[in-house]
């Protein structure tokens, strides 16, 4: 101790053990029994009924409080515990402190409750009746601030740790979300689109009434022999690379896919016979061009292909057949060559 303050009482070099626990944790804000009586000198009596409410969060706070009995609750906000205060604990002192404050909760009476309300005028009175006793109480009320202040950061540190940790358990199950997506629509050795990515596009395009108009079935020709004669990693090779072509040809509303086996289908959004003829005609020419296996010459491997302009009120099923049958008759013929549906 330093020496006694006007008001009898003592001024301390550190907040006294009322006020701080071990840890450093601080205990609720109450005046000492010299201080409350000090205050009641210059407060004011107010007298709240139970569920009253005192203030809001938000409002501009002028003045202090100290609860002589009942109680009242502090309620923070979403996220934040409430608070509840008893008899000789003190609030609001920022009020006092600071001009233009906004409080950072509302105050409540949980019953009826009896406070003693010192404004902003009266502290001022009380500062010049008792300087060192004000010092005191300041200092005191800092280091609470202060703490509060260390508790906040420390807690806000911890929720941006969890926050990061959520965040990468998100992105992370967000990829494997999306891995899961290309494994169940994308097809394994082409990397293609499958049956199911086809049966989506066609339940998007029938949901938005845009239907695609044009359909190339491709098959390749004696892709059995390819794969007795060469192996079976030449068969891959070679429809990995057909992939390739087939996948070039289709553009973002369109859809290229491998059926199973050797047998793939491009849908196009817009076309006519003369597009899709052109199209057929890059996708022979491109694949007469192609290595089938390592040292073997290009055009080892043709494909046919069935051309159907499709008939947007009819169904899928029926393009399909009509591009089967074009295809067939493109493989009766020769094959290497694209064919349109028979008359």
């Amino acid at each position: 101790m330093s020496g006694m303050g006007l008001g009898g009482l003592a001024l301390q070099t550190e907040p006294s053990a009322t006020s701080i626990v071990a840890g450093g944790a601080v205990r609720r804000a109450q005046v000492s029994a010299a201080e409350f009586v000090l205050f009641t000198q210059f407060g004011r009596r107010r007298n709240l009924v139970a569920d009253e409410v005192l203030f809001q969060r938000g409002d501009t706070g002028t003045s202090m409080f100290i609860v002589i009995s009942g109680a009242i609750t502090l309620d923070f906000g979403p996220g934040q515990a409430p608070k509840q205060l008893g008899a000789k604990d003190f609030f609001g002192e920022l009020g006092l402190l600071i001009d233009g404050h906004l409080r950072s909760s509302a105050a409540r009476a949980c019953c009826d409750t009896v406070l003693l309300e010192v404004s902003y005028v009266n502290f001022q009175r009380l500062i010049d009746h008792d300087p060192a006793m004000v010092v005191f109480f300041l200092r005191r009320t800092l280091w609470r601030v202060v703490s509060s202040e260390q508790r906040l950061i420390g807690q806000l540190s911890r929720r941006n740790e969890e926050l990061e940790t959520a965040l990468g358990n998100l992105y992370s199950a967000s990829h494997e979300l999306q891995s899961t997506r290309e494994l169940i629509y994308s097809d394994d050795l082409t990397g293609m689109g499958n049956r199911r990515a086809l049966t989506v596009y066609l339940q998007n395009s029938h949901r938005s009434e845009r239907r695609p108009q044009g359909l190339l079935l491709i098959d390749c020709d004696d892709f059995k022999g390819l794969n007795d004669s060469q192996g079976h990693l030449a068969g891959d090779h070679m429809l990995q690379c057909l992939g390739r072509v087939l996948s070039s040809v289709a553009g973002k509303d369109d859809i290229a896919c491998r059926l199973g086996g050797d047998e793939f289908c491009v849908l196009l959004q817009e076309a006519d016979a003369e597009r899709l003829s052109r199209v057929g005609s890059f996708i022979l020419e491109a694949v007469r061009g192609l290595v089938a296996f390592p040292g073997a010459m290009p055009g080892a491997c043709s494909v046919s292909i069935g051309l159907v302009l499709m008939d947007p009120k009819a169904h899928w099923n029926d393009a399909y057949s009509r591009a089967d049958s074009a295809l067939y008759e493109a493989k009766r013929l020769g094959g290497g060559r694209m064919q349109w549906t028979p008359d």
